[in-house]
């Protein structure tokens, strides 16, 4: 079976997302840890972390993900934001790996006045430091796949590649793939034959051995629009079959994926335990 969760509020205590994901049906969950659009940091105390790994314990939940802040940019040409990014990126890695959140999602960045090769070399530069700072810790970076907005680095395959085969330890580096930022880059995914295809070019280029989770949202813009905008579960333009495709390959079977589809709810019902429960309908027994 799949594990399958959703991303969570940090509202009142990180023990607070752990008691939303059991109560929503979630068996993993991803979390910010600290307002993902400041880059201060709250201090984390021996209090958030405890409450947090006993709710893990007590909800069952497992697989643990955080995403970092959308104030970061690795791939940043200015020499003072790259240095802030790599300051923020280092003090989340630390916070997750207090928390004993095993990866941090991070966008690779946009690379603005430079250019695509050289936003390349400063995200690898970046992870670079940033590993050298944080020697000995578990937490790991996952470099997410993007939807192809603007100078944003990471919605081909093959980028996400030379930033990984640029880093001196890439055995601290995996991908998160986002479903509706693959559909909107250009890959399809709606027939078994094009999600073979699209599989075997992430499997030539990055290895599937490196996905260390999914993002699962649909989207609302059409295949290769370039547009990050996420719609629930078989409601955008990619429709159920991505999700059945993706949910049955055995090969991610252990791969742990989240939901970050729209929050609210629908007749009564919070909208991530529809979606769960769309996901799970797809999933052959």
């Amino acid at each position: 079976m799949s594990i399958l969760g959703a991303h969570e509020s940090i509202a009142g205590g990180y023990y607070k997302a752990v008691e939303t994901a059991r109560r929503v049906g979630c068996d993993c969950v991803q979390i910010f840890t600290k307002n993902n659009n400041q880059w201060r940091a709250k201090e984390l105390t021996d209090e958030d972390v405890s409450r947090f790994r006993q709710a893990l314990d007590d909800c069952k939940i497992t697989h643990p993900l955080a995403h970092d802040s959308y104030l970061i940019n690795l791939a940043s040409p200015d020499k003072a934001l790259w240095k802030k990014s790599v300051d923020a990126f280092v003090v989340e890695l630390l916070r997750a790996d207090r928390l004993g959140i095993p990866y941090v999602v991070t966008h690779p960045g946009a690379y603005t006045t430079s250019s695509e090769a050289a936003g390349i070399k400063a995200v690898a530069r970046a992870l670079d430091e940033v590993h050298k700072q944080t020697r000995g810790i578990k937490s790991k970076c996952l470099l997410e796949n993007t939807a192809g907005q603007g100078s944003c680095l990471g919605h081909r395959f093959e980028q996400l590649a030379a930033m990984i085969d640029g880093v001196k330890d890439s055995d601290r580096l995996g991908v998160c793939i986002d479903t509706c930022h693959t559909f909107a880059a250009g890959y399809p995914m709606g027939t078994e034959k094009e999600y073979k295809a699209t599989m075997t070019a992430l499997g030539k280029t990055i290895g599937l051995k490196r996905v260390g989770a999914f993002h699962l949202n649909d989207s609302v813009k059409p295949l290769g629009s370039g547009v990050d905008r996420h719609a629930s579960i078989g409601r955008g333009a990619m429709g159920k079959e991505p999700f059945r495709l993706l949910l049955n390959d055995r090969r991610f079977k252990k791969v742990p994926m989240y939901l970050e589809t729209p929050k609210g709810e629908e007749k009564g019902k919070d909208l991530d335990t529809i979606n769960l429960q769309v996901l799970r309908r797809l999933v052959k027994s």
